[in-house]
């Protein structure tokens, strides 16, 4: 076989999927917080709607906070009364527990 050919029989026992190689890679560079912390905000975006991203001017997450600037004291009430709603969507959306409390300011 010339040089530069693929040979499939050489890799048949090294195949990895791309998304195991990409975890791999985000775990031993230590990466997976920053990847959670953009996550975290493109649900909350998502799950809440345009209505709420509207109002919300910041979302940062501190370890398992998750600490959401509104600038609306109506929205911000409405919202306090289904924070643990909020908090399983964005988990389930996740595939895993990222946040375990939101605070609203």
């Amino acid at each position: 076989m010339s040089k530069g050919r693929f040979n499939p029989n050489k890799r048949m026992y090294e195949e990895s999927s791309v998304q195991d190689v990409l975890g791999t890679m985000i775990q031993g560079y230590n990466l997976e917080k920053g990847f959670d912390k953009v996550n975290v905000r493109e649900a909350w975006n998502r799950l809440l709607g345009n209505g709420i991203a509207n109002y919300t001017t910041q979302i940062e997450l501190r370890r398992s906070t998750l600490y959401v600037s509104l600038s609306s004291d109506v929205l911000r009430e409405e919202l306090s009364y289904g924070i643990d709603k909020i908090i399983r969507m964005i988990n389930e959306d996740l595939g895993k527990e990222v946040i375990t409390k939101i605070i609203l300011r």
